[in-house]
Parts: C-alpha cells; structure tokens; sequence
C-alpha cells in the first residue's frame, strides 16, 4: 500500500507525523489564546522528535531546549503581558470556513501527489553526510560558515521583539 516500506522508523516517522499535523490543527481551531501557544509547544516537540529520528540528536535536543521550552513560555508571557480577550469567541462555520477547509485538503492531497511522483536521490546505506564530524560540530560549521548572517538577523529579530514587548507592558502599566 502507497509503496511505503513499513520499518519501524517509518512507523515512527508517520505516527509523529500525524500528531504534529494534529497538534497544527488544534493551533489555529482554538479559540483562546494559551490553548493555541500549548499546541504550538506540541509542534514543536513533533518536530524535535523527527529531528531525533532522523539521526540529529543535537539538533533535537537544541529544538526542545529553544523552541518547546523558551519560545513556548516567550509565546505565554506576551500573552500575559498583553491585552486579550478573556472569553471564547462562539465558533461558528460559515460559507468561508468550509471553503478554506476543503481547500486545504486540495493543496495536501495535491502536495502529496506532487511528492510521491518525484524522483528522490538515494544515499549509500551508512553515508556520512557529516563528513566523519559529529552532529554539534557539523551544525555548528554549517551555521558560522554558511548562515552567519541569515543567524545574525535572527538574533537581531528577537532583540527588536524582546525590546516591543516591554516597551507594550510599560505602556500598559502607564494607562493604568
């Protein structure tokens, strides 16, 4: 079925799968804010868990570690901080809803195909992508070589956010 080989790690790699796409899906069907940061903690832990599977230990952990652990409770303080809406919305469907719903499912069925029919290169059994370094020493190369600067603008990003952030809760404390 599908031509898939049902390994233990592909096994892994769809449940996985599933439960990120899930937990995708409940971020943006909740209605209260700290329910959609929880869920999006559970993204993240999706894909800590396929970086691990995959062979990317360090990688996984650092994806816990940064995005499950500190961006997760960054996401739940701003929305502590901030101004919100302490009641649930009514969750109605519309013509809209349906339409975007259904349009969904076209584009992942279609993504599906697309990606099926491609023709994917094979590595060697046992190739050393990381050329006989370990996995921290490779990221750490590819990134100071390669993304030194797509890095620095990411640490630049999360200054001005950290920056935004406090200067909203003084201006809110001020109102008061």
């Amino acid at each position: 079925m599908l031509g898939l080989a049902w390994t233990p790690p592909m096994i892994a790699f769809l449940v996985i799968s599933l439960l990120i796409l899930v937990c995708a899906i409940m971020a943006i069907s909740f209605r209260k804010v700290i329910y959609m940061a929880l869920a999006i903690g559970g993204v993240f832990l999706g894909c800590a868990a396929v970086y691990i599977l995959l062979g990317a230990e360090f990688v996984g952990a650092a994806q816990i570690l940064i995005y499950a652990g500190a961006i997760t409770i960054l996401i739940m303080f701003a929305i502590m901080l901030t101004n919100h809406e302490a009641e649930e919305p009514p969750a109605a469907w519309s013509v809209r809803n349906i339409a975007a719903a259904v349009g969904c499912v076209l584009l992942g069925v279609t993504l599906y195909a697309v990606i099926r029919s491609q023709s994917w290169p094979h590595g060697a059994a046992g190739a050393d992508v990381n050329q006989g370094q370990s996995n921290p020493v490779a990221v750490g190369l590819a990134l100071f070589q390669h993304y030194t600067v797509p890095f620095e603008l990411v640490s630049l990003l999360l200054i001005v956010a950290l920056v935004g952030a406090v200067i909203l809760a003084q201006e809110r404390k001020e109102d008061e």
